[in-house]
C-alpha cells in the first residue's frame, strides 16, 4: 500500500489574551459594586465545573479571595451534572485534578449529589438545584462560554447551562437531557436558567472566553438579570475565536487522543465535523468521511464517551475503557450511540488499510488525511500532500519541515509527528 507524503503545518490564530488575570478579575468584580450587596459574614456558594478551562483554579481562587476581602464567607461546590462518576467524592476528585482543593482555594469544598426540587418552570419542567448552593446567602456562577458539541443555539455552553444542567446534579442533568428530546436543548437551558436566576440568590456570573490557543482572552462579570442576553453576545465572540481545521473536505481524520478532559464528548464536533445525536446533527464542516481515534487520555480515567463518533479505533483504547463511567455519561446525556465501540484493530497500520478501503475509489497516496493530537490542540496538524496547493495558498498556514512518508514502529503503529 502506497501511503501519501505528510507534512506538519502550523495554523495562525488571533493571539489576544489577558496577561494579568488577577487584575482583570479584580476590575470586573469592582464594577459589580458588591460591597452594597454583601453583608459581613454572608455565605457565598461558588460553582466549579469539570471542564479543563484555562486558569480555572486561579480564576476560582481569585474570586474566592475577592469575596473574602468583601467580608463574605465563600465555599466552592461542584456544578458538573453527573460527572465524576455521579458521586460526591468523585466530583471532588475531578476538582482536585483541575487544581482546585480546599488548600489551593483557601475555602471549603462542599459536595452533595442530592439536589433540591425548588418548583417547576414553564412547560412543566422541574427545577433542581444543588442543596449546598441553596443553603448559601449568595451564589456565584463561573463558566467558560463556548460552542456546544451537542447542539447549536443562541445559548450553548456557558453560565445558563451551568445553572441548569451543572447545578442540577445528576438528577437534573438526566431529566433535562430527556426533556431536550421534546423541547430542544436551547429551550431547556434558557427556561431553567431564567428560573434559577429568578428563584435563587445569584450574586453574579463570571463568563470566560478563550482564544484558539486555549488561553484566557476575556472575562466578564455579569449581573443576574444581564446573564441571558450578555452570554449570547459572548458566545458570538467565542465562536469567532475558536480554532478550526483549515480544510472543508477530509477523507480520513486521525485523532491521537480523546477524553473528558478534552471535550464533553471526547472530541469536539465543531472541530471534527462529526456528530451523531438523537436531537439532530448541526455540524456542516468539515465534511469528514472517516475518523480514526488512536487512544484515550489518562485524565479521562476510562471514560471513553464520544468513541461512538469514530469509525475506527485501536485495541489499546478499547482496553482502557471503563464501561461504568462511559455508560453512565452516555446514558445521562441520552446519547448511548456515543459510547458504541467502532471497528478496532491491534495496530495503526491495520486501521489505515481498512479505512482507505472505505473512502471511495481514491488511491491511498492521494487521500486527504489530517492528523491531530486532539481537538483542543490543532494549531499544529499533520496533513497529506493532497492539501499541498491549499496550504501554499493560505497565508495563515506554514509548512514546518519537509513532506515525508508516514513511518511506523515494529508493531505497526504510527510515529507521532508532533
Amino acid at each position: 500500500m502506497e501511503l501519501p507524503l505528510m507534512a506538519l503545518l502550523e495554523q495562525r490564530f488571533d493571539r489576544q489574551r489577558i496577561d494579568d488575570i488577577d487584575r482583570s478579575l479584580a476590575l470586573e468584580i469592582a464594577g459589580m459594586q458588591l460591597v452594597e450587596k454583601i453583608t459581613p459574614g454572608a455565605s457565598v456558594a461558588v460553582t466549579a465545573g469539570s471542564r479543563g478551562i484555562a486558569n480555572i483554579a486561579r480564576i476560582t481562587a481569585t474570586i474566592v479571595r475577592e469575596l473574602q476581602r468583601l467580608g463574605a464567607v465563600p465555599f466552592v461546590f461542584p456544578a458538573m451534572g453527573s460527572h465524576g462518576g455521579a458521586t460526591a467524592e468523585g466530583q471532588v476528585k475531578v476538582l482536585t485534578k483541575l487544581g482546585m482543593t480546599e488548600k489551593s482555594l483557601s475555602c471549603p469544598i462542599r459536595s452533595d449529589m442530592e439536589p433540591i426540587h425548588i418548583g417547576d418552570a414553564a412547560l412543566d419542567v422541574p427545577i433542581y438545584v444543588d442543596r449546598n448552593a441553596l443553603s448559601a446567602d449568595h451564589i456565584v456562577v463561573i463558566n467558560r462560554i463556548k460552542p456546544h458539541t451537542k447542539f447549536e443555539g443562541a445559548l450553548e455552553s456557558g453560565l445558563m447551562k451551568m445553572m441548569s444542567i451543572g447545578m442540577g446534579k445528576q438528577k437534573g442533568a438526566t431529566y433535562y437531557h430527556q426533556a431536550a428530546v421534546r423541547l430542544g436543548f436551547p429551550k431547556i437551558i434558557e427556561t431553567v436558567g431564567r428560573e434559577v436566576i429568578k428563584r435563587c440568590p445569584i450574586l453574579f456570573g463570571l463568563g470566560i472566553v478563550e482564544n484558539a490557543y486555549h488561553q484566557t482572552c476575556l472575562v466578564r462579570a455579569l449581573a443576574p438579570g444581564d446573564i441571558p442576553e450578555a452570554e449570547q453576545a459572548l458566545l458570538k465572540v467565542a465562536k469567532q475565536r475558536m480554532a478550526r481545521l483549515p480544510f472543508d473536505d477530509i477523507d480520513l481524520l486521525i485523532v491521537d487522543h480523546i477524553g473528558k478532559d478534552i471535550s464533553g464528548i471526547g472530541m469536539d464536533s465543531n472541530v471534527t465535523g462529526r456528530n451523531r445525536d438523537l436531537i439532530g446533527d448541526f455540524t456542516t464542516r468539515p465534511r469528514t468521511k472517516r475518523v480514526y481515534v488512536r487512544d484515550l487520555t489518562e485524565a479521562s480515567e476510562g471514560n471513553a464517551n464520544g468513541i461512538g463518533l469514530a469509525d475506527f479505533t485501536s485495541a489499546r483504547l478499547v482496553g482502557k475503557i471503563n464501561r461504568e463511567k462511559t455508560y453512565m455519561n452516555a446514558i445521562t446525556g441520552i446519547s448511548p450511540e456515543k459510547a458504541a465501540i467502532p471497528i478496532y484493530f491491534d495496530s495503526d497500520k491495520e486501521v489505515l488499510e481498512a479505512a482507505f478501503r472505505t473512502i471511495g475509489d481514491i488511491p491511498p497516496a492521494r487521500a486527504r488525511i489530517v492528523h491531530i493530537r486532539n481537538t483542543n490542540d490543532i494549531h499544529r496538524i499533520s496533513v497529506s500532500a493532497a492539501y499541498r496547493d491549499e496550504t501554499e495558498a493560505n497565508p495563515d498556514l506554514s509548512v514546518i519541515g519537509e513532506w515525508q512518508p508516514m513511518t511506523f514502529d515494529s508493531q505497526g503503529n504510527l510515529h507521532a509527528p508532533f
